[in-house]
């Protein structure tokens, strides 16, 4: 599918929600439609498999009916040992009346089964087709809500409008998996600039995405040398959507290489949901992902609790986009926190440092992280400022990179990019000066492909450039006192043209001297005319 067609089908399916979620709030029909894109690449790509995998018993069957009913119906004593082989060819199971293909027919023939058919298909898939991996998928959409109708009857028929109208619009497209992903991604980022500020919750413009992206995917050391064959582990512990995540995975492969496995962790329910479809969508296996539903701050993830250093969890690239300036509530215990210890706790006021210091805890040593965060974090005293000191004193801050304002959906303010590596090359601290690079949209302002392309590339020569990029020493950042505000090293106000003086003296005195001679030669016209002459 062409770029072109892919937007048209992105605008195809924006049109539809637009159009059916009516009074709805738009959060809560992103969860719906996102659903049942979901429940279709799921089912596209079952019954591909299944049809495989059959070979010559798949049935032949006529427009509109479901082959695999068919086969259920014709082989009932092979039903259990068919559902095996498909869970573990590709890991899950989708019964019959349960495929996209049954759910658009009833919906086409407005069928009053609709209703009790989603509900049943998605607490199979939640309970059964996948084991216990991916309970709670659906958990936040609720089909008895009165937000579709007041009754069941009122519910199905909205849910027949909604099916019927994804499913006309999807029949006009190519819709092999890439392309609903894709179609999966446009959409959120849809919602996204619905939402407001409730889009930060979720969601990494992708442009911003990309520059991250290029960063942890360059070589860690000397990022001149290119990019990277190979990543082991690659964690976003605010994942969202899942999205910036997997523009790693997709800048990686673009340049020959692979990633072992990526790893996400997200607080809020609905969100983390998303992501879980977000990855399958994207052709990423089930075991080539990890996303946890849990508190980052509070690292309640079990598999960050090892103690010994010598197994903790490490990863070659860490990406992040946290709430910025998020109020949080330490403990006592937080200044003992193995996190915390060797810098001091971020200000209850701003957790910004802790999500920073979280994801740098994990950093391998030779691995690259990159992390957005409010201006603040670069110039704030007390807590934040004796942090900053011991990450630059410890050679760990590479490079800062500061954006355009109004990226995000979420702010509108200035935000930066922290580059951290745990052994980094360069002794100075690299600081490129973004700000006025970037395009106007209607509502916000977006990084172009040049803008992207020449941050990273400044990142990957760590160039120089007048009011954009240079290279800052430890002395005269220590002289500034751990102070890193980006225009005090790299400003992007134009030089005032140098004025000399003399020269300008010596211009008006010959221009005095000239209207001087003007004046008397005009005077002696007038005095022959007999005219009052000029003073």
């Amino acid at each position: 599918m062409t770029d072109a067609q892919l937007n048209q089908l992105g605008k195809t399916l924006w049109a539809i929600a637009d159009q059916l979620r009516g009074a709805m709030n738009a959060d809560d029909f992103r969860d719906y439609m996102l659903a049942f894109l979901f429940l279709r690449y799921l089912s596209d790509n079952y019954e591909a498999r299944a049809k495989q995998e059959l070979g010559e018993d798949w049935p032949a069957v006529g427009e509109g009916e479901n082959a695999l009913q068919a086969f259920y119906d014709q082989n009932p004593d092979d039903i259990a040992d068919f559902e095996d082989m498909m869970r573990k060819e590709v890991h899950y199971v989708i019964q019959p009346q349960h495929l996209w293909s049954h759910i658009a027919e009833l919906a086409r023939k407005q069928s009053d089964d609709l209703l009790s058919t989603l509900r049943a298909g998605f607490k199979y898939i939640e309970e059964e087709s996948f084991g216990d991996n991916f309970a709670g998928l659906f958990s936040e959409i609720n089909l008895d809500s009165e937000k579709l109708g007041k009754n069941q009857t009122e519910r199905n028929k909205k849910l027949v409008n909604i099916v019927g109208k994804i499913a006309e619009g999807l029949s006009e497209f190519s819709t092999d998996s890439d392309t609903l992903g894709d179609a999966y991604e446009y959409l959120i980022g849809q919602f996204a600039a619905g939402s407001g500020k409730k889009a930060g919750e979720f969601y990494t413009p992708q442009q911003v995405s990309s520059v991250l992206s290029g960063i942890v995917a360059l070589d860690s050391q000397d990022p001149s040398l290119g990019y990277k064959k190979h990543l082991g582990k690659v964690l976003d512990m605010t994942s969202g959507s899942g999205s910036l995540l997997l523009n790693v995975r997709r800048t990686v492969e673009a340049h020959g290489g692979d990633i072992s496995k990526i790893y996400g962790q997200e607080k809020n329910i609905t969100t983390y949901n998303l992501a879980r479809m977000n990855m399958l969508l994207h052709g990423v296996k089930d075991t080539e992902f990890d996303i946890f539903h849990g508190d980052t701050l509070s690292n309640d993830w079990d598999i960050f609790k090892e103690e010994n250093p010598a197994k903790k969890l490490q990863f070659d690239a860490v990406v992040a986009n946290p709430p910025f300036s998020l109020r949080w509530e330490p403990g006592e215990a937080t200044a003992q926190d193995a996190r915390f210890k060797s810098y001091g706790v971020a200000p209850k006021s701003a957790a910004d440092f802790a999500f920073l210091l979280h994801g740098f805890h994990y950093l391998s040593q030779e691995g690259t992280m990159a992390i957005i965060l409010p201006h603040g974090v670069l110039f704030r005293g007390g807590a934040e400022e004796r942090i900053r000191k011991k990450l630059l004193e410890d050679g760990n801050i590479d490079t800062i990179i500061g954006l355009p304002s109004n990226l995000f959906y979420s702010t509108g303010i200035p935000v930066a990019i922290l580059v951290l590596k745990k052994c980094k090359k360069f002794d100075d601290v690299l600081v490129i000066n973004a700000s006025e690079h970037f395009g106007k949209k209607k509502r916000q302002n977006e990084l172009r492909p040049q803008d992207i392309e020449k941050i990273l590339q400044t990142y990957q020569n760590r160039s120089e450039e007048e009011r954009y990029s240079r290279r800052v020493s430890m002395d005269e950042i220590r002289e500034n006192g751990y102070n890193l505000n980006i225009t005090r090293y790299v400003s992007t106000d134009q030089a005032e043209e140098q004025i000399d003086l003399q020269a300008v003296h010596g211009n008006l005195t010959e221009i005095e001297k000239r209207i001087q001679e003007a004046t008397e030669r005009h005077n002696g016209f007038l005095k022959e005319l007999g005219l009052p002459l000029l003073g």
